[in-house]
């Protein structure tokens, strides 16, 4: 039995960054598509009212939302509401009641630092804003085990697990929904898609930028807590997770938890740390900061499906490219004298060009019958009128969908993966920009014909997957 949708979106941190990015263009494509018809009610704490608030949605719209449609802007403007005040300050959620008007079930989306969780949380409760609700928050979840539990208990306080959607902007991508569709929709994928045929599988988010501005924010991160421990891990989940029960509204969520209590634990030796040269002369970094760029790792996993395959991760900052990649290396076949090929892969191009792809051999023109590898495009992705990942990920909340979203024990099974390679776990190996990381990250792979480099564009990787000396693989 479907949720019934949420009749009041109200925006905490309404003249924020994120707000001003990322949720009010959002909001305007979801009026474009007739997906928001209820009242928009921001919150912020710094004197505005009304009316500069709808001016600063409409510059957001110019800067980010790839232009004002002044259709969509006025059915926007006018559903939009206005309180100020401080979120600690009892009368700032008597005015939110008064201007919710009497929705039963409100969304609130908490764009605001996890620190005014607890704040907000009281506020809601003394008012009764909180009955019937929902609540959007932000990653990251926590910075630890801990820090994920505390925040959890805080929001327990108000809302029930069913009622909390943690929102990880890159599950509402498009490419990712195609690797979920693409792994499950195929009946010629499932026979291949385990441990005898499969040898190994690499991910790679790499970008080609620094911190941009932003190194306060990255020192309190890093690496691993910035995309390791959430969207790398989504990814492999999505690729390795047992099929999901269709008909269950938490199946897709059950299997990745699933899938991650069946990751051996990580130990420093799995890790390779990295840092690129000039990242401490960055504006708010430390000089002798310690926080990594760069994070390389090989993951294990203990079930009857990928015993053996091992699922290396690779991210990092100021690399050759901006792309999010996967390639899944098939095991070469047993007549290798009579034909001498190389083993044949999958590849995703999860961004910013969105490609599926096959790597396959094929003879060589001329005599004899040597072969050369190709590489046969399943499916491009065009760019069209789609949906954006806060309009679906909105959408999906206000409506009570659940499932790209990510649940609570998943949440702290994967601070719980990560914690024993958090901080100074690895040595931290400083690299050139515009490479692709320390040298050290070679070991990991050296076996697997080593790390697959996704290029710029959609083309294939560099290198061919199954060169490695491993005696082992066949």
């Amino acid at each position: 039995m479907a949720e019934p949708g949420s009749d009041a979106l109200v925006l905490f941190g309404a003249t924020g960054d994120l707000a001003y990015r990322k949720i009010f263009p959002a909001l305007q494509a979801m009026v474009r598509r007739g997906r928001l018809a209820v009242p928009v009610v921001g919150i912020a704490r710094n004197g505005l009212g009304l009316e500069p608030l709808r001016q600063r949605v409409r510059e957001s719209l110019a800067e980010h939302g790839g232009g004002v449609d002044e259709t969509a802007f006025a059915k926007l403007s006018e559903r939009l509401r206005y309180v100020d005040g401080d979120y600690r300050d009892p009368a700032t959620f008597d005015r939110l009641k008064q201007q919710l008007a009497g929705a039963q079930r409100p969304l609130h989306y908490l764009a605001i630092p996890p620190s005014l969780f607890p704040a907000v949380v009281q506020g809601l409760i003394r008012s009764g804003c909180s009955r019937g609700a929902r609540v959007v928050v932000e990653k990251p979840f926590g910075r630890d085990l801990a820090s994920a539990r505390a925040l959890n208990e805080s929001l327990h306080e108000c809302f029930a697990e069913s009622a909390i959607f943690r929102i990880d902007h890159f599950l509402g991508k498009e490419p990712v929904q195609n690797l979920l569709v693409f792994r499950f929709s195929n009946t010629f994928l499932e026979p291949i898609w385990n441990r005898n045929y499969v040898r190994s599988v690499q991910i790679t988010m790499a970008e080609g930028l620094g911190v941009e501005g932003r190194g306060k924010f990255y020192e309190e991160v890093g690496a691993i807590r910035d995309v390791v421990q959430n969207h790398m891990l989504q990814v492999m989940s999505y690729l390795a997770m047992e099929p999901p029960v269709a008909a269950y509204t938490e199946a897709i969520r059950d299997e990745q938890v699933k899938l991650f209590r069946s990751i051996e634990p990580l130990e420093p030796g799995d890790l390779v740390r990295g840092q690129f040269r000039g990242y401490r002369e960055q504006a708010g970094v430390a000089s002798d900061s310690r926080v990594e760029t760069f994070a390389a790792l090989r993951l294990d996993l203990d079930s009857w499906r990928w015993q053996g395959v091992p699922f290396f991760l690779r991210t990092g900052k100021c690399l050759p490219v901006t792309a999010t990649e996967v390639v899944v290396e098939l095991r070469r076949p047993p007549l290798v004298e009579a034909f001498p090929v190389h083993g044949n892969y999958f590849r995703f191009r999860l961004g910013p060009d969105v490609v599926i792809a096959l790597g396959a051999q094929v003879k060589r023109p001329g005599e004899g019958m040597q072969g050369h590898s190709t590489e046969l495009t399943l499916l491009r992705q065009p760019e069209g009128d789609e949906l954006g990942a806060y309009e679906r990920l909105l959408g999906d909340a206000l409506e009570g969908d659940p499932v790209l979203f990510a649940r609570e024990d998943a949440v702290l099974r994967s601070w719980e993966l990560v914690e024993p390679i958090l901080g100074d776990a690895a040595p931290l190996e400083e690299y050139e920009p515009g490479s692709w990381g320390p040298p050290a990250a070679d070991r990991l792979t050296a076996r697997y014909g080593g790390w697959q480099a996704p290029r710029d564009g959609a083309r294939g990787p560099t290198g061919q997957p199954g060169e490695g000396s491993d005696p082992e693989a066949g």
